[in-house]
Parts: structure tokens; C-alpha cells; sequence
């Protein structure tokens, strides 16, 4: 009888370590940093780098978009009161008659008088500073903003 225990227990013994070297394979293939989870990790950290740096991308090309739609908004609010001006004076003149373009120059043309150019455009400096609104004063920087009521 003690020897069929004995040998159970030796039989149990080397059932024991048959299993605990499957194990310890199974477990070194499981770190192997090739082909196991290892792999898997390393893949994991180099896509949250790539997807980081996509990121930063994007917000730093939103932040520009973000602020060249800001200019423009402020250059359509200029041409909006430009237009309105205009309309203005048509309507204070009781004229209603269409506004055209001034007549474009050739490259081959020879430079007109440039005194006659700059008394224009001083003329018409003076209705674009009255056209700006508030918020377009203080956005040129030359007057604060002014809560209007």
C-alpha cells in the first residue's frame, strides 16, 4: 500500500511539472516582446504617438483656420458698413444710380498724376473712418469698446 501511494505521488509529482513547464512556455512566449503581448503593447504606445502628434496637428491648424476667419469676419464687417454708407449717400443725394468700378489700367500705361490719385484717396479716407462701427474701431486698435445701449 505504501508503495501505491508512493507511486502516486511521484506520478502526481511529475504531473505537476509537466504542467508548470507548459506553463512557464506559454507564459515566456506571452512576454516575448517579438511576437507576444509585448508586441501588442509596443504596437499600442507607437499608435497613441502617432494619434498625439495628429493631435497637435489638427489644433494647430484649427488655431490658424480659427484666426483667418476672425480677419475675414472683420474685413466683411468693414465692407458691410462701406456699403451701407454708400447707400446712404445715394439715398441723401435722391440719385439712385449704380456705382461703377473705376476703369482699370494697362500694364503699358503710362503713370498718371499721382496728385490727383492721393486728394482722391484722401477724400475717401475720411468716409471710411466715419463708416466703422465700434466694434471695428476698437478692432483697428484706435478706440475702446464702448458698451452701446
Amino acid at each position: 500500500m505504501d508503495l501505491i501511494a508512493d507511486v502516486l505521488l511521484i506520478a502526481g509529482a511529475v504531473g505537476a511539472a509537466f504542467y508548470c513547464r507548459t506553463l512557464s512556455r506559454r507564459l515566456g512566449a506571452l512576454k516575448d516582446l517579438d511576437s507576444g503581448l509585448g508586441a501588442a503593447i509596443a504596437a499600442l504606445s507607437r499608435q497613441v504617438d502617432e494619434l498625439r502628434a495628429s493631435l497637435d496637428a489638427a489644433k494647430a491648424v484649427s488655431g490658424d483656420q480659427t484666426r483667418d476667419l476672425a480677419q475675414l469676419a472683420a474685413r466683411a464687417e468693414m465692407a458691410a458698413g462701406r456699403l451701407e454708407m454708400l447707400l446712404a449717400s445715394l439715398h441723401e443725394n435722391g440719385k439712385r444710380r449704380p456705382v461703377s468700378p473705376p476703369p482699370r489700367r494697362s500694364i503699358f500705361d503710362e503713370d498718371e498724376d499721382e496728385d490727383e490719385d492721393e486728394a482722391e484717396e484722401d477724400a475717401f479716407a475720411d468716409l471710411r473712418r466715419a463708416d466703422r462701427t465700434p466694434g471695428q474701431r476698437a478692432a483697428a486698435g484706435r478706440e475702446p469698446l464702448r458698451a452701446e445701449r
